[in-house]
């Protein structure tokens, strides 16, 4: 068991509160984790850091900060209604995802990659935002360019944390404006794009 960390101590008290130091080092002694290491990338409501699993793997531990007022007021739309979060404690959360990268370093997101054949890309992540609702049956509820991953040449969503199922009363309302986003930034491209009516249809 190994924590390593590479932040000023007003970083640290921000995010490891007692609740989190907690959970942290459950996951260390249960062996979700072997190793814990400095922050690989920050937002308004949650760090993401490097971590090893116990077989050497790299994984991503995404620490929401929820005693945030911005992560208490951005969070709470989506989970009132939501029947996941019916009897659950509000309390600090934490999730630990494979790592998509390479030795620490993340593949980039959609925004940082110059596409070729961007109309293409723009079939494929609608595409996946499609199959998301049709066969996972979530939302992601924030899909933007900066939560698309392109690591091997094929697009990947990330930043779950504030998903809706389907049966979501704002679903629907979630799922047009995903499709927006992906709009908005297509259509900066030069891509022909299609309406939220159109891709939806009667789902």
């Amino acid at each position: 068991m190994r924590v390593k960390w590479s932040e000023d101590t007003e970083s640290l008290e921000e995010v490891f509160d007692r609740r989190t130091i907690m959970t942290v080092l459950k996951m260390l002694n249960t062996g979700i984790l072997k190793e814990l290491h400095g922050a690989m990338k920050s937002g308004k409501e949650s760090k993401i850091y490097h971590g090893l699993d116990p077989k050497g793997q790299e994984v991503a531990v995404k620490i929401f900060l929820t005693t945030s007022n911005i992560f208490r007021h951005g969070r709470l739309k989506y989970i009132r209604g939501d029947p996941r979060f019916k009897d659950i404690a509000h309390d600090t959360v934490s999730l630990v995802d494979g790592f998509i990268g390479k030795d620490g370093i993340p593949a980039p997101v959609l925004r940082e990659v110059r596409l070729q054949a961007a109309a293409d890309w723009y079939e494929k992540i609608i595409e996946l935002i499609k199959q998301l609702y049709d066969e996972a049956k979530l939302v992601h509820g924030d899909l933007s360019e900066y939560n698309i991953m392109i690591p091997d040449g094929y697009p990947v969503l990330i930043d779950f944390g504030q998903a809706v199922t389907t049966e979501h009363p704002e679903a629907r309302a979630f799922l047009e404006r995903d499709i927006e986003n992906i709009n908005r930034y297509f259509s900066g491209l030069n891509v022909r794009t299609r309406t939220p009516a159109k891709i939806i249809g009667a789902r």
